[in-house]
């Protein structure tokens, strides 16, 4: 199964046109449409209630309700989730002037990744990944950025951190303390594990 790609209406970068992989399913989430087409690339699906854009023509449309539970970029999870992608790239939802979309994506992205895809989020020079238990997490070397934990549904088990500069065994995060904040890899990169729990694993640049 190809990949899906899942562009919000947020801030997205014109170097991020090299992410995409020829088979990618790409949906577009509500103004996201236009964040496609700025990044070359058509949309198969197109979603959302249309609040932040004008709705666009064509059949590959699912208008939504503006009074919902789930967020335009949450719908598109669900739908990645049931067409069974097994790994999603989600792109225009970190930056602006929103800050609770952000949130809203992350945890939308975190919902993804407990249905067993591999979610990254990419933007504002940062990435974005989920580390939960069984899936361990590589990082890989690069001596120009950091790279943080951050429990995201209370305390988080058995965290190991090997092959970082601030390594890490059996250690208890939590959510009010910033223990896995600005770690650094060593060359041949870092390892994350945990037992209980789920992270957000973020890269950045120094």
């Amino acid at each position: 199964m190809s990949r899906c790609v899942i562009i919000g209406a947020g801030p997205v970068e014109p170097e991020q046109k090299t992410l995409f992989l020829p088979g990618d399913y790409i949906i577009a989430c509500d103004a996201g449409y236009q964040n496609a087409r700025a990044l070359g690339v058509t949309p198969d699906l197109i979603v959302g209630d249309f609040d932040s854009a004008p709705r666009p023509q064509g059949k590959n449309l699912v208008v939504l309700p503006a009074e919902k539970d789930d967020t335009d970029t949450h719908y598109a999870a669900r739908l990645a989730a049931e067409k069974g992608f097994g790994e999603a790239l989600i792109l225009g939802v970190l930056g602006g002037a929103r800050l609770d979309h952000s949130l809203a994506a992350i945890a939308a992205g975190l919902w993804l990744a407990k249905q067993g895809a591999e979610v990254t989020i990419a933007g504002r020079g940062a990435v974005l990944r989920y580390v939960l238990p069984g899936r361990p997490a590589r990082v890989e070397h690069d001596a120009a950025a950091y790279f943080s934990l951050f429990p995201l549904e209370g305390a988080v088990e058995g965290v190991c951190i090997t092959g970082a500069k601030y390594p890490l065994q059996n250690a208890r995060l939590v959510p009010d303390a910033t223990l896995g904040a600005s770690n650094e890899t060593l060359p041949g990169g870092a390892e994350v594990r945990l037992q209980t729990g789920s992270l957000l694993l973020v890269r950045a640049p120094k």
